[in-house]
């Protein structure tokens, strides 16, 4: 098959896993951004390279956005945020980050396939999107790609959605957003 082919039919099932069903629980995850002071996202692997981008355009938006593990990401407290992008919720670095936080009085909410998992119990919101797990056996949903790929492309679209409403519910724009872009480049 040609190479063609194949973003054909990644592009079709991502088509596919568009879903309305995750409207309400984006829309608490968005009460739950506006809400904090700090917003905290982590992720391992390639669900926390989406999860940077995502804070990446939070900072875009004005957000006082961190991610978890860098040197200047400060302390999580109490009104703040922290945001897991994990497919299976059952990261032992990112239950133990979720047990934490929550010892710490702050909010935890969780992207996943599986908003029943470990990290899922601990948070007080999960958003559920669609996505092969891994071990694809698990699941009904089928995909051509390896690993965990459908979900963490679902994620970054996800996300890029959420920054779209969150724009939309803060009146800013593209313009403000590139003000705050990176200018040492």
């Amino acid at each position: 098959m040609k190479t063609s082919q194949y973003l054909g039919k990644i592009l079709h099932e991502l088509n596919q896993s568009a879903d309305d069903g995750v409207d309400e629980q984006a829309e608490e995850l968005i009460s739950q951004l506006l809400a904090s002071r700090k917003v905290f996202v982590a992720g391992a692997g390639r669900s926390g390279l989406m999860a940077r981008a995502f804070a990446m355009r939070l900072m875009h938006l004005g957000l006082d956005a961190y991610v978890v593990g860098e040197t200047i990401t400060p302390p999580i407290g109490k009104e703040d945020l922290l945001i897991i992008a994990s497919g299976s919720g059952e990261t032992k670095s990112l239950i133990s980050m979720a047990t934490k936080a929550k010892s710490l009085q702050a909010t935890v909410a969780l992207v996943t396939i599986r908003p029943e998992s470990t990290v899922g119990k601990l948070s007080e919101v999960a958003v559920k999107l669609p996505g092969a797990p891994k071990e694809q056996s698990e699941s009904s949903l089928t995909t051509i790609q390896p690993m965990g790929s459908l979900f963490e492309q679902v994620l970054l679209l996800f996300f890029d959605a959420l920054i779209l409403r969150l724009m939309e519910r803060l009146g800013d724009d593209a313009k403000n957003m590139f003000g705050r872009h990176a200018n040492l480049e």
